[in-house]
């Protein structure tokens, strides 16, 4: 099948700052798409492209005295194979002496993912008696899907995996940090991943269409995809970048102030 993606996005600024924007979809990805992806910047500056260490496609941008807002524009088109993420029961874990090197970063504790921190011990306590690998992963899932209540209006761009544990309530990012943390409690590695997921094979949600977090485990030799907020295999994932946590991942990270002025996302199966 094929999905219509892409996003438009607004920055007022006050001052002359520098701007990182990872809006392409990850490197993993581009094969799938059906042609170049249309990026555009209003007012078009010099723009330097480079791959961060997670094989992320970012871009930087110098904003001038003289320009007061930044607008990012990005259309494309890609194809999917419309299939529910994999289930594997089977998917084993590994000790974390067996680990590519790798891969041991995303056993270590991050800036929202406070691996050592009071969830180490509840996490040992709460999932230890699981069969290790996909069971316990799904277990944690299950926990995480109900330990949050999911709230568009609540979501805090600072709330951390041990806040977001007491205070029960988030968007997207906050259950996917409960869940990577846990994970990583039990040894198991967990990475952050943000892109695209639309209404596609669901209920259309009943709030505006926005940018997506999940997370991907290693088991088995390999990646599974895991989603501790909508807690069910979905289609139609794209995604735009990984990392330890979301500040690894930030969408735009601008070096000054700035207010977001616009903000649209779109994700529809043609």
């Amino acid at each position: 099948m094929l999905i219509d993606i892409g996003c438009d996005i607004e920055l007022s600024v006050s001052a002359p700052t520098a701007l990182i924007f990872l809006l392409r979809v990850h490197t993993s990805r581009e094969r799938d798409l059906q042609g170049p992806e249309n990026l555009r910047m209003e007012p078009q500056l010099p723009t330097t492209r480079y791959l961060d260490s997670f094989g992320n496609r970012c871009e930087r941008i110098q904003v001038p005295p003289d320009v007061s807002a930044v607008r990012l524009v990005n259309q494309a088109r890609i194809y999917d194979s419309g299939l529910p993420d994999p289930i594997d029961y089977e998917a084993c874990q590994y000790a974390p002496q067996e680990l590519p090197p790798d891969v041991l970063q995303f056993l270590l504790p991050s800036r929202y993912c406070e691996v050592d921190s009071e969830l180490l011990a509840f996490a040992w306590q709460q999932f230890g008696a699981t069969a290790p690998g996909w069971v316990r992963v799904q277990a944690i899932c299950d926990f995480v899907h109900q330990r949050l209540r999911f709230d568009y209006q609540l979501a805090r761009a600072n709330r951390s995996a041990v806040q977001g544990f007491h205070e029960q309530t988030g968007v997207c990012r906050d259950f996917t940090h409960l869940a990577v943390t846990l994970c990583r409690c039990m040894n198991i590695p967990a990475r952050y991943a943000t892109g695209y997921l639309g209404d596609i094979g669901i209920e259309p949600a009943p709030y505006p269409m926005d940018f997506s977090a999940w997370f991907e485990v290693y088991l088995s030799g390999r990646w599974y995809t895991f989603d501790a907020r909508h807690n069910m295999p979905r289609i139609g994932r794209v995604v735009m970048a990984y990392g330890r946590d979301a500040g690894d991942v930030p969408i735009t990270m601008t070096f000054g102030p700035n207010t977001l002025s616009r903000f649209q996302v779109t994700t529809q199966e043609v």
